[in-house]
Protein backbone atom coordinates (compact mmCIF):
# COMPACT_ATOMS: atom_id res chain seq x y z
CA UNK A 1 0.00 0.00 0.00
CA UNK A 2 1.09 3.64 -0.32
CA UNK A 3 1.62 4.11 3.03
CA UNK A 4 1.63 0.93 5.81
CA UNK A 5 -1.47 2.22 8.57
CA UNK A 6 -1.60 5.67 7.05
CA UNK A 7 -5.11 4.85 6.75
CA UNK A 8 -5.91 4.39 10.48
CA UNK A 9 -3.60 7.60 11.04
CA UNK A 10 -3.87 9.85 8.60
CA UNK A 11 -7.19 11.72 8.52
CA UNK A 12 -9.07 12.61 5.12
CA UNK A 13 -8.25 16.50 4.47
CA UNK A 14 -10.74 18.44 1.98
CA UNK A 15 -10.68 21.53 0.47
CA UNK A 16 -11.05 24.77 2.08
CA UNK A 17 -13.19 27.90 0.26
CA UNK A 18 -12.61 31.18 0.53
CA UNK A 19 -14.46 33.58 2.74
CA UNK A 20 -18.38 33.55 1.88
CA UNK A 21 -18.20 37.32 2.30
CA UNK A 22 -15.20 37.48 -0.20
CA UNK A 23 -16.42 34.91 -2.48
CA UNK A 24 -20.00 36.07 -3.42
CA UNK A 25 -18.49 38.91 -4.66
CA UNK A 26 -17.20 37.29 -7.37
CA UNK A 27 -17.82 34.45 -10.11
CA UNK A 28 -14.15 32.68 -9.37
CA UNK A 29 -13.55 29.36 -8.32
CA UNK A 30 -14.28 29.14 -4.70
CA UNK A 31 -12.21 26.46 -3.79
CA UNK A 32 -8.73 26.55 -2.01
CA UNK A 33 -6.76 24.07 -3.19
CA UNK A 34 -4.68 21.33 -0.90
CA UNK A 35 -0.71 21.77 -1.61
CA UNK A 36 1.37 19.04 -2.88
CA UNK A 37 2.87 17.69 0.07
CA UNK A 38 -1.01 17.52 1.24
CA UNK A 39 -1.80 15.87 -1.48
CA UNK A 40 0.31 13.50 -1.12
CA UNK A 41 -0.74 12.57 2.15
CA UNK A 42 -3.90 12.11 1.41
CA UNK A 43 -3.04 9.64 -1.51
CA UNK A 44 -0.84 7.34 1.29
CA UNK A 45 -4.36 6.99 2.85
CA UNK A 46 -5.15 4.03 0.25
CA UNK A 47 -5.64 0.77 1.53
CA UNK A 48 -4.79 -0.63 -2.79
CA UNK A 49 -7.42 -3.42 -1.79
CA UNK A 50 -7.37 -6.40 -3.90
CA UNK A 51 -10.94 -5.65 -4.97
CA UNK A 52 -10.51 -2.21 -5.94
CA UNK A 53 -14.70 -1.23 -5.45
CA UNK A 54 -13.61 2.24 -6.44
CA UNK A 55 -12.53 2.19 -10.06
CA UNK A 56 -14.97 -0.80 -11.60
CA UNK A 57 -17.38 1.17 -13.56
CA UNK A 58 -20.37 -1.10 -11.73
CA UNK A 59 -20.24 0.75 -8.51
CA UNK A 60 -17.71 3.26 -8.37
CA UNK A 61 -16.19 5.29 -11.40
CA UNK A 62 -17.45 4.95 -15.06
CA UNK A 63 -14.42 5.76 -16.18
CA UNK A 64 -12.40 2.65 -14.98
CA UNK A 65 -9.90 5.14 -13.61
CA UNK A 66 -7.24 2.34 -12.15
CA UNK A 67 -7.31 4.71 -8.61
CA UNK A 68 -4.88 2.22 -6.82
CA UNK A 69 -2.14 2.62 -8.67
CA UNK A 70 -2.82 6.62 -9.07
CA UNK A 71 -2.59 7.00 -5.33
CA UNK A 72 0.70 5.17 -5.33
CA UNK A 73 2.60 7.25 -7.93
CA UNK A 74 1.17 10.43 -6.00
CA UNK A 75 2.66 9.09 -2.77
CA UNK A 76 5.97 8.58 -4.54
CA UNK A 77 5.95 11.73 -6.54
CA UNK A 78 5.82 9.93 -9.40
CA UNK A 79 3.90 12.93 -11.20
CA UNK A 80 4.22 11.84 -15.04
CA UNK A 81 3.64 7.89 -14.40
CA UNK A 82 0.26 8.79 -12.58
CA UNK A 83 -0.72 11.29 -15.44
CA UNK A 84 0.15 8.97 -17.88
CA UNK A 85 -2.30 6.29 -15.99
CA UNK A 86 -4.98 8.45 -15.66
CA UNK A 87 -5.17 9.90 -19.16
CA UNK A 88 -5.43 6.52 -20.22
CA UNK A 89 -8.89 6.03 -18.86
CA UNK A 90 -9.99 9.75 -18.53
CA UNK A 91 -9.89 11.70 -21.21
CA UNK A 92 -10.71 15.65 -19.22
CA UNK A 93 -9.91 15.28 -15.42
CA UNK A 94 -9.27 18.55 -15.21
CA UNK A 95 -13.33 18.51 -15.90
CA UNK A 96 -13.77 15.82 -13.29
CA UNK A 97 -11.40 16.87 -11.01
CA UNK A 98 -13.66 20.03 -10.46
CA UNK A 99 -16.91 18.92 -11.38
CA UNK A 100 -18.04 15.42 -10.93
CA UNK A 101 -19.42 14.06 -7.04
CA UNK A 102 -16.60 11.22 -6.74
CA UNK A 103 -18.59 7.99 -7.07
CA UNK A 104 -15.01 6.34 -7.02
CA UNK A 105 -15.61 7.91 -3.06
CA UNK A 106 -19.05 6.34 -2.20
CA UNK A 107 -17.48 2.70 -3.54
CA UNK A 108 -13.90 3.36 -1.84
CA UNK A 109 -13.31 0.48 1.15
CA UNK A 110 -12.06 2.76 3.66
CA UNK A 111 -15.33 4.53 3.94
CA UNK A 112 -16.46 1.65 5.28
CA UNK A 113 -14.74 2.27 8.60
CA UNK A 114 -13.63 5.89 7.92
CA UNK A 115 -13.60 8.57 6.01
CA UNK A 116 -12.79 8.05 2.15
CA UNK A 117 -9.79 8.42 0.10
CA UNK A 118 -10.13 12.42 -1.43
CA UNK A 119 -9.92 10.80 -4.52
CA UNK A 120 -11.39 13.55 -6.50
CA UNK A 121 -8.94 16.02 -5.30
CA UNK A 122 -6.03 13.51 -6.03
CA UNK A 123 -6.81 13.67 -9.45
CA UNK A 124 -7.27 16.97 -10.47
CA UNK A 125 -3.89 17.45 -9.04
CA UNK A 126 -2.41 15.04 -11.01
CA UNK A 127 -4.17 16.62 -14.57
CA UNK A 128 -2.74 20.50 -12.65
CA UNK A 129 0.82 18.70 -12.29
CA UNK A 130 0.71 17.67 -15.86
CA UNK A 131 0.06 21.40 -17.43
CA UNK A 132 2.56 23.01 -14.97
CA UNK A 133 5.26 20.19 -14.96
CA UNK A 134 4.88 21.05 -19.05
CA UNK A 135 3.76 17.11 -19.39
CA UNK A 136 0.39 17.37 -21.01
CA UNK A 137 1.43 18.61 -24.56
CA UNK A 138 -0.80 18.66 -27.80
CA UNK A 139 -0.15 15.01 -29.83
CA UNK A 140 -1.04 15.37 -33.69
CA UNK A 141 -1.60 11.60 -34.97
CA UNK A 142 1.93 10.35 -36.57
CA UNK A 143 -0.96 9.64 -39.56
CA UNK A 144 -4.27 10.44 -40.96
CA UNK A 145 -7.43 8.16 -41.99
CA UNK A 146 -9.04 9.68 -44.77
CA UNK A 147 -12.41 9.12 -43.01
CA UNK A 148 -14.27 12.38 -41.69
CA UNK A 149 -16.70 12.24 -38.55
CA UNK A 150 -19.03 15.54 -37.23
CA UNK A 151 -19.68 15.27 -34.03
CA UNK A 152 -22.48 17.58 -33.54
CA UNK A 153 -22.31 19.46 -29.77
CA UNK A 154 -19.55 20.30 -28.01
CA UNK A 155 -20.44 19.41 -24.17
CA UNK A 156 -18.23 16.79 -22.48
CA UNK A 157 -19.90 13.88 -24.34
CA UNK A 158 -19.11 15.55 -27.94
CA UNK A 159 -15.54 17.00 -26.06
CA UNK A 160 -14.66 13.53 -25.40
CA UNK A 161 -15.91 11.24 -28.49
CA UNK A 162 -14.09 14.06 -30.69
CA UNK A 163 -10.89 13.72 -28.60
CA UNK A 164 -10.73 9.58 -29.15
CA UNK A 165 -11.30 9.66 -32.50
CA UNK A 166 -9.16 12.33 -33.66
CA UNK A 167 -6.27 9.99 -31.49
CA UNK A 168 -7.43 7.38 -34.15
CA UNK A 169 -6.55 9.15 -36.55
CA UNK A 170 -9.83 10.53 -37.95
CA UNK A 171 -10.31 13.98 -39.36
CA UNK A 172 -13.11 15.31 -36.79
CA UNK A 173 -15.38 18.90 -37.15
CA UNK A 174 -17.50 19.49 -33.76
CA UNK A 175 -20.33 21.89 -34.66
CA UNK A 176 -21.47 23.85 -31.89
CA UNK A 177 -24.53 26.24 -31.77
CA UNK A 178 -23.12 28.70 -29.78
CA UNK A 179 -20.70 31.20 -29.99
CA UNK A 180 -17.62 29.01 -28.14
CA UNK A 181 -17.28 25.48 -27.62
CA UNK A 182 -18.09 23.58 -24.13
CA UNK A 183 -21.60 23.06 -23.94
CA UNK A 184 -22.74 22.52 -20.24
CA UNK A 185 -19.25 23.12 -19.49
CA UNK A 186 -19.35 26.76 -20.46
CA UNK A 187 -23.12 27.36 -20.11
CA UNK A 188 -24.62 25.51 -17.88
CA UNK A 189 -21.98 25.28 -14.75
CA UNK A 190 -21.01 28.76 -13.21
CA UNK A 191 -17.30 29.78 -13.19
CA UNK A 192 -16.97 30.10 -9.51
CA UNK A 193 -17.17 25.94 -10.03
CA UNK A 194 -15.37 25.46 -13.42
CA UNK A 195 -13.58 28.49 -14.59
CA UNK A 196 -13.70 28.90 -18.11
CA UNK A 197 -10.40 29.22 -18.59
CA UNK A 198 -10.43 25.12 -17.83
CA UNK A 199 -12.58 24.52 -21.02
CA UNK A 200 -10.43 26.62 -23.14
CA UNK A 201 -7.41 25.39 -22.35
CA UNK A 202 -8.52 22.13 -23.40
CA UNK A 203 -10.50 22.95 -26.61
CA UNK A 204 -7.41 24.67 -27.87
CA UNK A 205 -4.83 21.59 -27.02
CA UNK A 206 -7.65 19.87 -29.12
CA UNK A 207 -7.39 22.50 -31.73
CA UNK A 208 -3.59 21.96 -31.57
CA UNK A 209 -4.26 18.25 -31.85
CA UNK A 210 -6.10 18.67 -35.28
CA UNK A 211 -9.67 18.71 -34.15
CA UNK A 212 -11.49 21.62 -36.22
CA UNK A 213 -14.90 23.31 -34.32
CA UNK A 214 -17.26 25.39 -35.73
CA UNK A 215 -19.66 27.07 -33.53
CA UNK A 216 -22.37 29.57 -34.18
CA UNK A 217 -23.43 26.86 -36.12
CA UNK A 218 -27.37 25.34 -35.47
CA UNK A 219 -27.16 21.74 -37.16
CA UNK A 220 -30.41 20.93 -38.57
CA UNK A 221 -31.16 24.83 -38.99
CA UNK A 222 -28.07 26.47 -40.63
CA UNK A 223 -26.35 23.63 -42.82
CA UNK A 224 -28.68 20.17 -43.67
CA UNK A 225 -27.90 16.33 -43.01
CA UNK A 226 -27.55 16.45 -46.89
CA UNK A 227 -24.64 18.68 -46.28
CA UNK A 228 -22.78 16.12 -43.65
CA UNK A 229 -23.39 13.36 -45.48
CA UNK A 230 -22.18 14.57 -48.79
CA UNK A 231 -19.05 15.61 -46.53
CA UNK A 232 -18.54 12.77 -43.63
CA UNK A 233 -18.57 9.19 -43.05
CA UNK A 234 -20.15 9.53 -40.00
CA UNK A 235 -22.51 11.98 -37.51
CA UNK A 236 -22.09 11.78 -33.98
CA UNK A 237 -25.51 13.41 -32.25
CA UNK A 238 -24.24 14.66 -29.04
CA UNK A 239 -26.35 18.33 -27.59
CA UNK A 240 -27.29 17.22 -24.51
CA UNK A 241 -30.56 16.97 -22.61
CA UNK A 242 -32.26 20.63 -23.09
CA UNK A 243 -35.99 20.68 -22.91
CA UNK A 244 -36.36 21.43 -19.52
CA UNK A 245 -38.99 19.97 -17.28
CA UNK A 246 -41.70 22.49 -16.32
CA UNK A 247 -44.55 23.05 -13.83
CA UNK A 248 -47.59 23.04 -14.62
CA UNK A 249 -49.88 24.95 -11.86
CA UNK A 250 -51.43 27.59 -12.11
CA UNK A 251 -49.98 30.87 -12.25
CA UNK A 252 -46.98 29.65 -14.38
CA UNK A 253 -47.34 32.31 -17.26
CA UNK A 254 -46.30 35.26 -14.95
CA UNK A 255 -43.68 36.66 -15.67
CA UNK A 256 -40.67 36.57 -13.55
CA UNK A 257 -40.95 32.35 -13.66
CA UNK A 258 -38.06 31.13 -15.57
CA UNK A 259 -36.21 27.60 -16.51
CA UNK A 260 -33.08 27.25 -14.33
CA UNK A 261 -30.82 26.72 -17.18
CA UNK A 262 -32.01 30.21 -18.92
CA UNK A 263 -30.63 32.40 -15.73
CA UNK A 264 -27.52 30.11 -15.78
CA UNK A 265 -26.77 30.56 -19.23
CA UNK A 266 -27.42 34.32 -19.29
CA UNK A 267 -24.98 34.91 -16.24
CA UNK A 268 -22.56 32.97 -17.70
CA UNK A 269 -22.50 34.34 -21.22
CA UNK A 270 -21.76 37.82 -19.05
CA UNK A 271 -18.75 36.46 -17.03
CA UNK A 272 -17.41 35.23 -20.35
CA UNK A 273 -17.80 38.52 -21.87
CA UNK A 274 -20.73 37.72 -24.39
CA UNK A 275 -23.75 39.26 -24.81
CA UNK A 276 -26.50 38.24 -22.74
CA UNK A 277 -30.00 37.53 -24.70
CA UNK A 278 -32.64 40.30 -23.37
CA UNK A 279 -35.81 37.45 -23.27
CA UNK A 280 -33.39 35.51 -20.74
CA UNK A 281 -33.89 36.02 -17.09
CA UNK A 282 -33.18 39.37 -15.38
CA UNK A 283 -30.58 39.75 -13.04
CA UNK A 284 -31.36 38.37 -9.07
CA UNK A 285 -30.49 41.45 -7.16
CA UNK A 286 -32.81 42.96 -4.64
CA UNK A 287 -35.19 40.05 -5.47
CA UNK A 288 -36.63 37.10 -3.31
CA UNK A 289 -35.97 34.01 -4.64
CA UNK A 290 -36.76 30.92 -4.62
CA UNK A 291 -35.41 27.64 -6.52
CA UNK A 292 -37.87 24.63 -7.23
CA UNK A 293 -35.48 21.42 -7.19
CA UNK A 294 -32.86 20.36 -5.07
CA UNK A 295 -30.20 18.90 -7.94
CA UNK A 296 -26.80 20.36 -8.24
CA UNK A 297 -28.52 22.84 -10.85
CA UNK A 298 -29.94 24.20 -8.41
CA UNK A 299 -27.50 24.76 -6.24
CA UNK A 300 -25.65 26.32 -9.03
CA UNK A 301 -29.05 28.68 -8.87
CA UNK A 302 -28.48 29.88 -5.63
CA UNK A 303 -24.52 30.69 -5.57
CA UNK A 304 -25.62 32.39 -8.49
CA UNK A 305 -28.40 34.21 -7.06
CA UNK A 306 -26.08 35.50 -4.06
CA UNK A 307 -23.33 36.75 -6.57
CA UNK A 308 -26.09 38.75 -8.22
CA UNK A 309 -26.91 40.65 -5.25
CA UNK A 310 -30.33 38.43 -4.08
CA UNK A 311 -32.10 39.76 -0.98
CA UNK A 312 -33.26 36.24 0.23
CA UNK A 313 -32.63 32.74 -1.30
CA UNK A 314 -35.33 29.83 -0.33
CA UNK A 315 -34.77 26.14 -2.11
CA UNK A 316 -37.42 23.85 -2.32
CA UNK A 317 -37.62 20.46 -2.92
CA UNK A 318 -39.99 17.56 -2.81
CA UNK A 319 -38.38 14.82 -2.06
CA UNK A 320 -37.59 14.46 1.63
CA UNK A 321 -34.34 15.33 3.95
CA UNK A 322 -32.10 12.34 3.27
CA UNK A 323 -30.15 11.21 6.02
CA UNK A 324 -26.44 12.73 7.57
CA UNK A 325 -24.93 9.17 6.82
CA UNK A 326 -25.46 6.76 5.03
CA UNK A 327 -28.54 5.00 5.05
CA UNK A 328 -29.87 1.42 5.20
CA UNK A 329 -31.18 1.84 1.48
CA UNK A 330 -27.95 2.56 -0.39
CA UNK A 331 -25.26 0.23 1.82
CA UNK A 332 -21.66 0.13 0.47
CA UNK A 333 -20.40 0.07 -2.52
CA UNK A 334 -23.72 1.83 -3.77
CA UNK A 335 -23.90 5.64 -3.93
CA UNK A 336 -24.84 6.64 -0.18
CA UNK A 337 -28.22 8.66 0.35
CA UNK A 338 -26.72 11.19 2.30
CA UNK A 339 -27.49 15.07 2.67
CA UNK A 340 -24.70 17.13 0.52
CA UNK A 341 -24.33 20.79 0.99
CA UNK A 342 -22.60 22.67 -2.12
CA UNK A 343 -20.64 25.36 -1.29
CA UNK A 344 -23.44 27.63 -2.42
CA UNK A 345 -25.97 26.34 0.44
CA UNK A 346 -23.18 27.53 2.55
CA UNK A 347 -23.30 30.69 1.28
CA UNK A 348 -26.52 31.11 3.09
CA UNK A 349 -30.62 30.58 2.21
CA UNK A 350 -33.00 28.26 3.68
CA UNK A 351 -33.68 24.93 2.09
CA UNK A 352 -37.18 23.32 2.58
CA UNK A 353 -37.56 19.83 2.26
CA UNK A 354 -40.79 17.78 1.40
CA UNK A 355 -42.69 20.64 -0.50
CA UNK A 356 -44.76 20.82 -3.17
CA UNK A 357 -45.63 23.95 -5.17
CA UNK A 358 -49.40 24.30 -6.06
CA UNK A 359 -49.33 27.55 -7.38
CA UNK A 360 -48.41 30.89 -7.95
CA UNK A 361 -50.04 34.30 -7.86
CA UNK A 362 -48.54 37.81 -8.70
CA UNK A 363 -49.47 41.64 -9.69
CA UNK A 364 -49.64 43.69 -13.11
CA UNK A 365 -48.53 40.25 -14.50
CA UNK A 366 -45.83 39.68 -12.67
CA UNK A 367 -45.41 36.65 -9.99
CA UNK A 368 -45.07 37.76 -6.27
CA UNK A 369 -45.59 34.87 -4.05
CA UNK A 370 -45.34 30.99 -4.24
CA UNK A 371 -47.85 28.88 -2.87
CA UNK A 372 -46.73 25.25 -1.39
CA UNK A 373 -47.88 22.80 0.77
CA UNK A 374 -46.49 20.03 2.70
CA UNK A 375 -46.16 16.43 1.51
CA UNK A 376 -45.78 13.14 3.02
CA UNK A 377 -43.97 10.01 1.18
CA UNK A 378 -45.90 6.92 0.89
CA UNK A 379 -44.56 3.25 0.60
CA UNK A 380 -46.17 1.69 -2.18
CA UNK A 381 -48.09 -1.74 -1.37
CA UNK A 382 -47.15 -3.28 -4.74
CA UNK A 383 -43.64 -2.50 -4.23
CA UNK A 384 -43.30 0.48 -6.92
CA UNK A 385 -42.08 3.54 -5.88
CA UNK A 386 -43.06 5.87 -2.67
CA UNK A 387 -45.30 8.48 -3.68
CA UNK A 388 -45.48 12.39 -1.94
CA UNK A 389 -48.85 12.12 -0.69
CA UNK A 390 -50.23 15.79 0.96
CA UNK A 391 -50.26 17.30 4.19
CA UNK A 392 -53.68 18.10 5.80
CA UNK A 393 -53.57 22.12 6.40
CA UNK A 394 -49.66 22.43 5.54
CA UNK A 395 -50.24 25.14 2.82
CA UNK A 396 -48.26 28.22 3.08
CA UNK A 397 -46.80 31.35 0.65
CA UNK A 398 -43.66 32.50 0.17
CA UNK A 399 -42.65 35.44 -1.54
CA UNK A 400 -40.70 35.39 -4.76
CA UNK A 401 -39.91 37.76 -7.06
CA UNK A 402 -37.93 35.82 -9.29
CA UNK A 403 -38.75 31.71 -9.47
CA UNK A 404 -35.94 29.66 -11.03
CA UNK A 405 -37.47 25.65 -11.78
CA UNK A 406 -34.52 23.09 -12.22
CA UNK A 407 -36.49 20.21 -11.78
CA UNK A 408 -34.71 18.34 -14.36
CA UNK A 409 -34.54 17.66 -17.94
CA UNK A 410 -37.38 15.48 -20.34
CA UNK A 411 -35.86 15.43 -23.66
CA UNK A 412 -32.54 15.73 -25.78
CA UNK A 413 -30.78 18.95 -26.46
CA UNK A 414 -32.23 20.82 -29.24
CA UNK A 415 -31.12 19.78 -33.16
CA UNK A 416 -33.50 19.82 -36.19
CA UNK A 417 -31.72 17.45 -37.60
CA UNK A 418 -32.94 14.66 -35.24
CA UNK A 419 -36.42 15.57 -36.14
CA UNK A 420 -36.00 16.17 -40.04
CA UNK A 421 -34.23 12.62 -39.89
CA UNK A 422 -36.83 11.08 -38.08
CA UNK A 423 -34.44 9.83 -35.80
CA UNK A 424 -36.23 7.17 -33.30
CA UNK A 425 -36.89 8.12 -29.72
CA UNK A 426 -37.09 5.91 -26.80
CA UNK A 427 -40.05 5.70 -23.96
CA UNK A 428 -38.95 8.20 -22.26
CA UNK A 429 -38.44 10.49 -25.34
CA UNK A 430 -34.81 10.26 -25.67
CA UNK A 431 -32.83 9.56 -28.88
CA UNK A 432 -32.87 5.46 -29.18
CA UNK A 433 -29.52 3.61 -29.98
CA UNK A 434 -28.56 -0.12 -30.16
CA UNK A 435 -26.01 -1.96 -28.77
CA UNK A 436 -23.49 0.08 -31.03
CA UNK A 437 -24.13 3.36 -30.09
CA UNK A 438 -25.83 4.18 -33.42
CA UNK A 439 -29.55 5.29 -34.27
CA UNK A 440 -31.91 3.96 -36.42
CA UNK A 441 -30.18 5.93 -39.46
CA UNK A 442 -27.66 4.47 -41.34
CA UNK A 443 -23.88 6.30 -40.01
CA UNK A 444 -25.26 8.43 -37.45
CA UNK A 445 -24.97 7.69 -33.52
CA UNK A 446 -25.71 9.50 -30.41
CA UNK A 447 -23.65 9.84 -27.56
CA UNK A 448 -24.17 11.67 -23.96
CA UNK A 449 -27.36 13.30 -22.73
CA UNK A 450 -28.89 13.23 -25.81
CA UNK A 451 -29.72 9.24 -25.17
CA UNK A 452 -28.82 8.81 -21.52
CA UNK A 453 -30.86 11.91 -20.34
CA UNK A 454 -29.73 13.92 -17.87
CA UNK A 455 -26.81 13.08 -16.02
CA UNK A 456 -23.38 13.62 -14.14
CA UNK A 457 -20.61 15.26 -16.65
CA UNK A 458 -18.56 12.13 -15.88
CA UNK A 459 -21.03 10.35 -17.31
CA UNK A 460 -21.16 11.91 -20.31
CA UNK A 461 -17.16 11.49 -20.87
CA UNK A 462 -17.36 8.25 -20.11
CA UNK A 463 -20.27 7.48 -23.25
CA UNK A 464 -18.47 9.99 -25.07
CA UNK A 465 -15.12 7.89 -25.27
CA UNK A 466 -17.25 4.68 -25.70
CA UNK A 467 -19.48 5.88 -28.42
CA UNK A 468 -15.83 6.86 -30.62
CA UNK A 469 -14.84 3.73 -29.70
CA UNK A 470 -18.10 1.95 -31.96
CA UNK A 471 -17.71 4.56 -34.54
CA UNK A 472 -14.33 3.76 -35.12
CA UNK A 473 -15.00 -0.28 -34.88
CA UNK A 474 -17.99 1.06 -37.65
CA UNK A 475 -15.73 2.58 -40.23
CA UNK A 476 -13.17 -0.41 -39.76
CA UNK A 477 -16.05 -2.66 -40.54
CA UNK A 478 -17.34 -0.52 -43.45
CA UNK A 479 -13.88 -0.41 -45.59
CA UNK A 480 -10.08 -0.56 -45.12
CA UNK A 481 -8.72 1.26 -43.57
CA UNK A 482 -7.28 4.43 -45.96
CA UNK A 483 -4.38 6.95 -44.78
CA UNK A 484 -3.91 9.85 -46.70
Amino acid sequence: MSRERAFLEQERVDVTYRPVEERIRDFQAVDLPLTDAEIQLQASRCMECGTPFCHAAASGCPLANVIPELNTYVYRGHWKEALDLLLSTNCFPEFTGRVCPALCEGACVLGLIRQPVNICKIELAIVEQGFQRGYLKAHVPSSRRRERVAVVGSGPAGLATAHVLNRAGFNVTVYEKDAKPGGILRYGIPDFKLEKWVVDQRVELMTQEGVVFECGVDVGEDVSYRFLRDRYDAVVLAAGAGVARDLAVPGRDLDGIHFAMEFLRRQNRLVGGERADPEQPPTAAGKNVVVIGGGDTGSDCIGTAWRQGARQVTQLEILPEPPATRSDSTPWPQWPLIRRDSSSHKEGGTRLWSVDTTSFSGSQGHVREIHCARVEWIADKTGGRPFPRKVSDSDFALEADLVLIAMGFVGPGGTGLAERLGIAKDERGFVARDADRSTNIEGVFAAGDMHRGASLVVHAIADGTRTAQKVTRYLNEKGATRYV
